[in-house]
């Protein structure tokens, strides 16, 4: 096996699996990690959210192919599925508890019920910091809430 051990532990790093590898195991698209040791052809990764939380396993590098083109060729890579996960949207955040959330509200949160999922993601409420961006007449610290009251009407 060509996985060295790391000896300097600041330099682990969170990702992301991009595909499914093994859904019993919780290998599943959107499975955070936290890189234990590297190699030429191998991540040793432990994973941190889901039903798995605590195991490790061995990420392969897999061949990615290109879908069918107008090229005369079809293209394929070798490359590990994950991805650094430094942030992640609301969307790919449902679903997982994070001692620490930070949310960056740029705009108004565009949908009903976004707002709640991203402030519901956090374990603690120590751990929620919120930055919103002033827009228009808002008072400072405030955004709006998309709701659509239709909803409501036939109940």
């Amino acid at each position: 096996m060509d996985c060295q051990p790391q000896t300097n532990t600041e330099t682990w790093s969170t990702i992301m699996l991009l595909r499914n590898l093994d859904q019993v195991e919780g290998l599943c698209n959107g499975t955070r990690l936290i890189v234990t040791q590297l190699g030429e052809t191998v991540i040793e990764a432990e994973i941190l959210t889901g039903p798995g939380v605590g195991n490790t396993f061995f990420i392969p590098r897999i061949v990615m192919t290109t879908p069918e083109t107008s090229l005369p060729f079809i293209l394929h890579r070798r490359q590990f599925p994950v991805r650094i996960c430094y942030a992640m949207t609301i969307n790919k955040s449902q679903g997982q508890g994070l001692p620490n959330v930070g949310v960056y509200l740029d705009n108004p949160v565009f949908s009903h019920g976004q707002l709640y999922v991203v402030v519901s993601r956090t374990t603690r409420r120590q751990g929620l910091k919120i930055l919103i961006k002033k827009n228009g007449n808002e008072p400072e610290g405030y955004t709006q809430n998309v709701v659509y009251k239709e909803i409501f009407e036939y109940l």
